[in-house]
């Protein structure tokens, strides 16, 4: 905005002196391509007055210029649309947006100002416009001050991309988004692939998303998100394998910022049968704090541990989990997995303290029990145990099998029941 003001009242200078027409014609960049513009210069008196606004904007006095601007009472038609253009830039500098663009709009109506004012009054129009929100209108702007100038670029491009995505407009975002790559040419922006990629995703278009990304990617490989978003992609068109490929990568390249993200990828490797290396990336990043330990991630980890066939630490964090939500479900699982470890005083505990928080599978932890006190040789409390089990309809066929073979074992070793 200060670029632009400093451009016009260096031009309104410039006027006082008077310098050949022939000058500013060649100053003014006219196109070959289509009928020259007139050249016209702002009267003397108004073009006094301008100067001295400039001489206030110089010294700061911003309020000052522009009561003297609001001053003046230009007769001319050129005069008026110069000035009217002049105080709208004074307005858009103070942060007065719809009073510049009303004044904006009587500087470009005449269709008469110089050709670069006229360009840059359209271009400055549809920016405010865009922050008005008035995106129908800044769209048609912009389009107007391309056609007009013949120029195009790709920060413009990209506005005319955005506004139609805020208008919903999601299937004609594609268009100038393309434009704004091509304008962009070797400078690279990211803006305009991630407008595709919301033009694609919202309209469930996952295919299409994942092509953005994937030429994203290889014009900005350190962009973290789109790494994430890829990945994330590949999971909704159910190519798991690329998915978890493509999210081991991020992971590797220590782009994972968030919770979710480790847990997806754990997720993934437990779902591809890989589940050890779920285990180790939940424990690490557990430990770290950069997943909660709560009883959620414990349970992810304690079953990765399972499916890993590490019993003994599957154990462990079950044993945690359990003392954090005290649920008998859980000290159940400890008993089962300690006894498959062998580890038979530590199952008897854990089991008997899922019964006592009121288990309903009782036939099934009677049986462990059982089993857990046969191997220890206490063969009493095997027996009383599996006693237990026959009570329970689920469990007495095979608790009746285990009767006899606790009573023989007991006789042979000379521990009688």
């Amino acid at each position: 905005m200060h670029k632009l003001a400093k451009s016009l009242m260096l031009l309104a200078t410039v006027t006082l002196v008077q310098l050949p027409v022939s000058m500013q014609t060649v100053a003014a960049e006219q196109s070959a391509e289509k009928p020259k513009r007139k050249v016209q210069l702002v009267g003397q008196s108004v073009g006094k007055k301008i100067a001295k606004a400039f001489e206030l904007y110089s010294a700061d006095d911003l309020d000052g210029a522009l009561a003297l601007l609001l001053e003046i009472e230009a007769k001319k038609d050129y005069d008026k649309a110069y000035t009217e253009r002049f105080i709208a830039n004074m307005y858009a500098m103070k942060g007065d947006t719809d009073e510049a663009i009303k004044r904006l709009k009587l500087a470009i109506e005449p269709d008469i100002l110089n050709e670069a004012d006229h360009g840059e009054a359209l271009k400055l129009l549809a920016q405010l416009e865009m922050q008005t929100e008035d995106y129908s209108n800044a769209i048609k702007n912009f389009y107007a001050w391309m056609d007009f100038t013949g120029k195009e670029d790709g920060d413009t491009w990209t506005r005319i991309a955005n506004a139609h995505y805020q208008l919903k407009q999601l299937d004609k975002m594609i268009v100038p988004a393309d434009k704004a790559i091509a304008a962009y040419g070797d400078k690279h922006n990211k803006n305009p692939y991630l407008l595709k990629l919301t033009s694609y995703y919202e309209r469930k278009d996952y295919k299409n998303s994942a092509k953005v990304l994937e030429t994203a990617l290889q014009l900005f490989p350190e962009e973290k998100a789109f790494w994430i978003q890829l990945g994330n992609m590949y999971l909704l068109l159910e190519d798991y394998d690329r998915g978890m490929a493509t999210l081991d990568l991020a992971y590797k390249q220590g782009f994972f910022e968030k919770e979710q993200h480790f847990k997806m990828l754990a997720q993934l490797y437990a779902q591809r049968n890989i589940p050890y290396k779920a285990a180790v990336l939940l424990e690490k990043h557990i430990e770290s704090g950069e997943i909660k330990r709560d009883d959620q991630s414990l349970f992810a980890l304690a079953n990765a541990w399972h499916a890993a066939q590490h019993i003994d630490k599957a154990a462990n964090v079950y044993n945690e989990l359990a003392k954090l939500t005290n649920e008998y479900k859980h000290y159940a699982k400890v008993g089962k997995l300690l006894s498959q470890d062998e580890q038979y005083k530590k199952a008897v505990i854990a089991l008997e303290k899922a019964l006592e928080l009121g288990a309903s599978d009782k036939g099934s932890i009677y049986m462990e029990i059982a089993i857990s006190h046969f191997y220890l040789n206490e063969f009493k409390e095997a027996h009383k145990a599996i006693q237990e089990a026959m009570k329970d309809p689920k469990t007495r066929k095979s608790a009746r099998g285990w009767v006899s073979h606790i009573k023989d074992t007991a006789k042979r070793k000379g521990k009688p029941i």
